[in-house]
């Protein structure tokens, strides 16, 4: 399909919440496949309707190791375990930084699929985790809120001088 422009961190389109979507019909469909063509370019492993300037809830999951890429549409945790586990993470909107942040080690997610049908998925490890950052993503919480004001100054800064540089 297309490859469409990442929305660069500090755009305050990343903060505004995603709408649900509501109508699950090709151009749907094409949104996903632009996704996933956008993460391709950008070598991700999740990205969202959001980080391409479309504030619909939906997000393109690609797991090293996942036999497919997987879609998303109006994803929500419904339960989250207690156990934390701590992943570096990052942003197609930010990229070139990372950091180590704690989230809960296994989720259940509630979405559609792109023909609108409610599915459940249960995860652990890194699609959790995933799971756990692009629906914050779609919620308007970039993943640097996750972390500690000094931690986020740093991050902050090296992106600033990556920009520069």
């Amino acid at each position: 399909m297309t490859t469409r422009s990442i929305v660069a961190f500090p755009d305050p389109r990343l903060r505004v919440p995603a709408h649900a979507v509501t109508v699950f019909d090709a151009a749907l469909a094409a949104l996903a496949a632009d996704l996933l063509d956008t993460l391709h370019a950008a070598d991700g492993i999740g990205i969202t309707g959001p980080h391409i300037g479309v504030p619909q809830r939906l997000v393109v999951l690609e797991l090293p190791e996942a036999p497919a890429s997987q879609v998303y549409v109006n994803p929500c945790i419904v339960w989250s375990s207690s156990e934390t586990v701590q992943h570096d993470e990052g942003s197609v909107s930010m990229p070139g930084v990372i950091e180590r942040i704690t989230r809960a080690a296994a989720v259940r997610v509630r979405y559609d699929d792109l023909d609108g049908r409610e599915q459940v998925e249960e995860a652990e490890g890194l699609r959790a985790v995933c799971h756990q950052h692009e629906i914050d993503q779609l919620d308007g919480i970039f993943w640097i809120d996750r972390l500690s004001r000094l931690k986020r100054e740093r991050v902050l800064a090296r992106f600033a001088k990556l920009r520069r540089g």
